[in-house]
Order: structure tokens, then sequence, then C-alpha cells
């Protein structure tokens, strides 16, 4: 699923997608760089959305796995113990 940044991103894209064509019909320099200039802050919006939810989901699974072998080495220790 998209985070705020990947959306915010998007819609950034889009507005600069209609300057940029605006500017285009009506010959308008400034409406085109102004354009160029949203679609280009819109990816690299995106970019740091998708860097986010990277971290987020490596960050997740290393807790995962984190708490999978602690559980391990008590299920190893509480049985370790009985055989003493």
């Amino acid at each position: 699923m998209a985070n705020q940044d990947e959306l915010e991103g998007k819609a950034k894209e889009g507005k600069g997608s209609l300057k940029e064509g605006l500017g285009n019909l009506t010959g308008s320099d400034r409406l085109q760089a102004e354009g160029k200039a949203d679609k280009t802050e819109g990816k690299a919006q995106g970019v740091v959305g998708k860097v986010k939810d990277a971290a987020k989901k490596a960050g997740d699974t290393i807790k995962d796995a984190t708490k999978q072998t602690t559980d391990t080495a008590k299920e190893t220790t509480s049985t370790d113990e009985g055989r003493v």
C-alpha cells in the first residue's frame, strides 16, 4: 500500500504534467519549466516514500527474526533445564 509521501508525490507529478501540458499549449516557457519542476519534485517525494516503506519492512523483518530467535532460545533453555 502506498504511504503518504508516495500519494503526495503522485499528486505533484500529475499537477506538473498538467502545468507542463498547459505550457506547451500556450507556449509558456514558465509553465513548462514549473511543470517539469513539479514532476521532478513529485518523483523525488515518491522515491522518499518507497525508501521509507522499505526501511519499515526491513525493521519489521529484523524485529520478527529477533523475536523468533529469542523464543527459540527460551524453548531450548527450558528443555535443557529439564534434563539436568
